[in-house]
């Protein structure tokens, strides 16, 4: 043991710049020892210590949404930040107040949630659907003493606290931790409508509610049906429980929409939906929104956060919120996201042994190998640009929704080139 701790050592004295110090983080990510990232603008990374630009198709993991750097954002952190960061929960801030409204007059507005009424704002998407899962477990109790099991489906990420890991199917996540929250069922939501109805029904007294994302991310990028959230939404409104979406990727304008479920009839909509990653633009702020029939089940004193609705964060949001929920900027998502698909189709059809399916709405999208395309995700790193995978075998492309069409072509040109080198 001592020895591999030497070798550790040795070889961080080796690396440049601040990575030598990669040692004094705990080994939870397995992360590039070539690549720094110290700064960005826009849709653009650089790494000063290697002298390299990459062209950014991740956006933090659909986190910078209006972009790196963005002048507007750093305009608001500064200001914000000379009158107010934090205050607490024990008293109304402005900013929290004037966000909450936001978020609850733009989703209607913009075909979200026709029955929202009331927010809780938190830090981060786990904690999202933390408050989410605590909520329909509250409604489910005043329903029957043992109404608290939740419904999940497998392929889902919910986030890696204990709650939401024990509403998250991948044994990886789950197994080595034991024990997780009890009353977890994973159903299968390729299965029929009819087996799911019997499925939930057989247990109605049981489950409080039920979590699905719209659009599965980390699972592969794989959009559930209109037909299927249709479908659960009725099933459960006829079994007392409680839908939950998680939006945390797909919300915020990612698709298209402002929320994911924009896309359903309002009969379709959740109870409960949650947001984060993209609210903040790379701040750490998240929501859960809830109708009037969640907030009737709560009472002072069931759920609490230390630092959700900080002063800070709120303003930030209210900005990002005002940007994204624009009926125009919304319109350019679904714009830019046509000139990838027209491009990975190209792609899609030259390499038909490689490259299996292409998904996705909107700037999340989708490509689907034969395999875990490790070597393309490489060799594009190489080139300069940075991208990620989904599920197994899918490469996931969520760039900044502020992305200009000529990066988007510097961007994809990359990728064909790296998926050539690989494959051609």
């Amino acid at each position: 043991m001592l020895r591999l701790r030497t070798s550790s050592v040795l070889a961080s004295k080796q690396l440049k710049g601040p990575l030598a110090n990669k040692e004094f983080q705990v080994t939870t990510y397995a992360r590039p020892t070539d690549l720094l990232i110290t700064r960005g603008k826009g849709s653009v990374l650089y790494d000063d210590l290697h002298n390299k630009k990459y062209v950014d198709f991740t956006a933090g993991i659909a986190v910078t949404s209006l972009g790196h750097a963005n002048e507007n954002v750093s305009k608001i952190l500064c200001e914000q930040s000379k009158k107010l960061i934090h205050s607490s929960n024990l008293y109304y801030n402005a900013e929290c107040l004037n966000l909450s409204k936001k978020i609850v007059d733009k989703t209607k507005s913009l075909g979200g949630q026709h029955d929202c009424s009331k927010v809780f704002l938190c830090s981060t998407g786990t904690e999202a659907n933390e408050a989410a899962l605590k909520f329909a477990k509250k409604h489910g109790s005043l329903l029957g003493p043992k109404k608290h099991g939740i419904v999940a489906f497998e392929n889902s990420f919910h986030g890696r606290t204990m709650g939401a890991l024990s509403v998250t199917s991948n044994p990886k996540y789950r197994t080595p931790f034991g024990d997780l929250v009890p009353g977890t069922s994973f159903l299968n939501i390729q299965d029929e409508l009819s087996v799911l109805s019997d499925l939930i029904s057989s247990k109605k007294d049981k489950i409080a509610g039920l979590i699905v994302e719209p659009v599965q991310g980390e699972g592969g990028v794989l959009p559930i049906s209109a037909e299927k959230l249709v479908g659960l939404k009725q099933i459960c409104s006829e079994n007392d429980v409680i839908v939950i979406h998680d939006e945390i990727q797909c919300g915020m304008g990612r698709t298209g929409k402002l929320w994911a479920h924009a896309y359903l009839p309002k009969e379709a909509h959740p109870d409960i939906f949650t947001s984060a990653k993209a609210l903040g633009n790379g701040f750490p702020i998240a929501a859960t929104m809830v109708n009037e029939k969640i907030n009737n089940a709560l009472q002072v004193g069931d759920h609490g956060t230390t630092y959700g609705g900080n002063p800070l964060g709120a303003a930030l949001g209210c900005y990002v919120v005002d940007t994204i929920g624009d009926e125009k900027f919304l319109q350019e998502v679904i714009r830019k996201g046509e000139i990838f698909k027209n491009s990975l189709k190209k792609l899609h059809n030259a390499y038909p042994d490689h490259i299996t399916n292409l998904r996705g709405q909107g700037l999340m999208i989708g490509l689907e190998f034969t395999e875990a395309p490790k070597e393309v995700i490489s060799k594009c790193r190489d080139l300069g640009l940075l991208i990620i995978t989904a599920g197994k075998s899918t490469v996931r492309f969520v760039p900044p929704l502020t992305i200009t069409d000529a990066e988007i072509e510097e961007g994809l040109s990359i990728f064909e080139r790296a998926v050539k080198e690989v494959y051609g």
